[in-house]
């Protein structure tokens, strides 16, 4: 299943579920109604002139009562997920923090931490995606998580028990399953389910409080004041049936996740081409004392998201969330002999403190690990088809690129990425102008409003920021990423007000300008874009500046004039509705901001036909310098489509986007 069409499974099984919990809703609710009018007969009975029990309930039973119940049930269930997806607004490490996680730091000297971070790291340069947070549980059990909203909040949650016990090749497995949830839009879906199914547990939760409110009252002589029996029948029927609405709950994660996870697993195989890794590591999940349980108290809300089974289900199979274990090894590891043998403690790995070359200027400029560093590195068409066809499913190929590229970053610039104040100078140099006047202007802009300690920072590093391959911006930003977004409230207004003062210090805002801070807002601002329900007859206008806007920059960097656009336009032109046409102010970056902001809430296959439309604008010459590729890298990531990194000679047996 190709990246687009697993976004747009998602997005109609969303739907599907949806309606699945409206039944289940409708049920409750007419359970409640039934509670409800026995507890009112109750109240109203009296002695022998009671009437029959079946004719007193049925005169309680009145389209009143039952509007009455559904408004009352309604409002719990809706008040219940607005106020879990209000507490979830901040991603996924709202659910790391939860379940007792703690954040990873980046400068670790822990070799177990570092090995982690490392896979973590190497895997979304692999997919074209930010380095999400990665958090510890510190647990015994063999585990793993991905949660977030989308690629620009999620975190991956990993037990130290998982840390210790597996080997790198069965963590790369492991951390391939959550970036496949990550990329195919399982975990929004998950998370998003979370709210939904938090107001059916209040019905129960009601139930509880009215239990407990019978301590605090009185009890009458009057044998015929009944109430504490009423309220007390009430609360053990509410209690019964919020266990009901957990229990259809249930059943709706295991109808999420049991599926989702053979994908997740075959997509592990898919990524590394080693279907030992990941099924090395669900073979010691098995063979673990502690299997994959997890001990946290909100482990069960949250259990759907996990790597393995986190919790005991009281109907063991029957209502697990993951499909049963055997079953997933037995898909990737066909040869396995069915034993879960003693557990054997992973091997010491030494990984490196710092990734990253030595931190030698003079290092530029040579091939460094299969890494050509050419500022004019010039790329194929078939390697824009083979990134696009490895889109939401890198291969071995991707991640020995993501490892080169980490290896040809020098490795003070690596140490930057990973500390919050040296994360935003990086930001800062490569904002800088070549040209002397300019750089001064923009120097002085910024000494007015930025931090001291941040801006002797930048004047550290700027030099050796210049001399940076154009190749290696992209994955430098993604490395910085999780430090930026570990910045406070007011420390990231603050960032974004010097971004702002560095920009327009000299007047205007170029395309590259305007990219990279677009790049930047969409990962550090809690947006969680519109619902993906536009076509691109609807974004026609967006379309036309989005496209227009790419083809001027083809101009730009070395093509020839109008020609070139209306070349590039007639190509992007073949995979749309409509016709396109030469913009007359494609410097309008503010038209272009509210263009993609819209075009973000593209139905998923609608995006594929406006990303083959780009791919044919910027390949139509036929060579694509890296300068293009990296732009529109940038460009797709803003859109939700997350590219991985060219290939400077592709294979011959390459993906397909279709």
């Amino acid at each position: 299943m190709d990246f687009f069409t697993a976004q747009d499974h998602a997005r109609r099984n969303t739907g599907r579920w949806v309606v699945l919990l409206l039944l289940a809703i409708v049920s409750l609710i007419g359970v409640t109604t039934l509670v409800v009018a026995i507890a009112l007969y109750m109240m109203g009975a009296s002695g022998s002139q009671a009437q029959p029990v079946e004719q007193g309930v049925l005169a309680m039973l009145s389209w009143e009562l039952l509007v009455a119940v559904a408004v009352g049930v309604l409002a719990l269930v809706g008040f219940g997920g607005l106020y879990k997806q209000r507490q979830l607004r901040r991603g996924g490490r709202v659910v790391a923090e939860a379940l007792g996680g703690r954040l990873i730091n980046l400068d670790t000297r822990d070799h177990d931490e570092r090995r982690i971070l490392n896979v973590v790291e190497e895997m979304a340069i692999a997919s074209g995606t930010a380095v999400p947070a990665v958090y510890v549980l510190e647990e015994e059990g063999i585990n793993a998580f991905a949660a977030g909203y989308q690629p620009a909040d999620a975190v991956v949650g990993i037990t130290r028990g998982a840390i210790r016990q597996l080997t790198r090749d069965e963590l790369q497995g492991v951390v391939a399953h959550e970036f496949s949830h990550i990329l195919h839009g399982d975990m929004r879906l998950n998370i998003r389910l979370v709210s939904l199914l938090h107001g059916v547990l209040l019905i129960g939760l009601a139930g509880g409080m009215m239990l407990r409110s019978l301590r605090f009252r009185r009890v009458s002589n009057n044998k015929r004041d009944n109430s504490a029996a009423v309220v007390l029948g009430l609360g053990l029927a509410l209690t019964l049936i919020g266990y009901a609405g957990t229990f259809f709950g249930g059943l709706i994660k295991l109808a999420v996740s049991r599926q989702r996870e053979y994908l997740a697993d075959a997509a592990a195989v898919q990524y590394t081409r080693n279907p030992q890794g990941i099924g090395g590591a669900l073979v010691k999940v098995g063979a673990h004392a502690k299997g994959s349980h997890l001990s946290a108290p909100q482990a069960a809300e949250f259990s759907h998201l996990f790597f393995s089974q986190g919790v005991s289900s009281g109907l063991s199979q029957l209502m697990a969330t993951h499909p049963p274990l055997k079953s997933r090894i037995q898909r990737v590891l066909p040869d396995w002999h069915g034993r879960f043998e003693a557990l054997q403690p992973a091997p010491s790995e030494q990984e490196p403190d710092t990734p990253g070359a030595e931190a030698d200027p003079r290092s530029h400029g040579r091939r460094m690990g299969g890494m050509p560093t050419s500022p004019e590195a010039l790329f194929s068409m078939a390697a824009m088809q083979v990134a696009l066809g490895a889109m939401g499913q890198p291969d071995p190929r991707h991640l020995q690129k993501a490892r080169d590229v980490i290896d040809a970053l020098p490795a003070t610039l690596v140490e930057a990425a990973h500390e919050p104040y040296s994360a935003r100078a990086l930001i800062y140099a490569m904002l800088l102008s070549d040209d002397d006047a300019e750089r001064t202007q923009q120097l002085a802009a910024l000494e007015a409003v930025a931090l001291p300690d941040v801006f002797a920072a930048l004047h550290t590093l700027k030099e050796q920021v210049a001399r940076l391959d154009v190749q290696l911006r992209l994955p430098l930003i993604e490395l910085a990423l999780p430090a930026l977004t570990s910045l406070s409230t007011q420390q990231a207004q603050h960032f974004r007000l010097c971004l702002e003062r560095l920009i327009h210090s000299d007047g205007k805002v170029s395309l590259f300008e305007w990219t990279l801070y677009q790049l930047l807002l969409s990962h550090l601002s809690e947006r969680h874009g519109g619902a993906e329900t536009l076509t691109l007859e609807q974004t026609q206008a967006e379309c036309q500046r989005l496209l227009g806007v790419l083809a001027e920059a083809g101009v730009a960097l070395g093509q020839a004039g109008d020609e070139a656009v209306a070349a590039a336009l007639r190509a992007a032109q073949a995979s749309l509705p409509f016709t396109l046409s030469s913009l007359q102010d494609a410097d309008d970056m503010q038209a272009l901001s509210l263009a993609v902001e819209r075009l973000r809430r593209l139905k998923p296959l609608h995006k594929a036909r406006l990303l083959n439309a780009m791919t044919r604008c910027v390949e139509h010459s036929g060579v694509i310098r890296a300068a293009e590729a990296e732009l529109f890298r940038a460009v797709a990531d803003m859109l939700g489509c997350p590219v991985p990194p060219l290939l400077e000679e592709p294979d011959s047996d390459t993906h397909s986007m279709g």
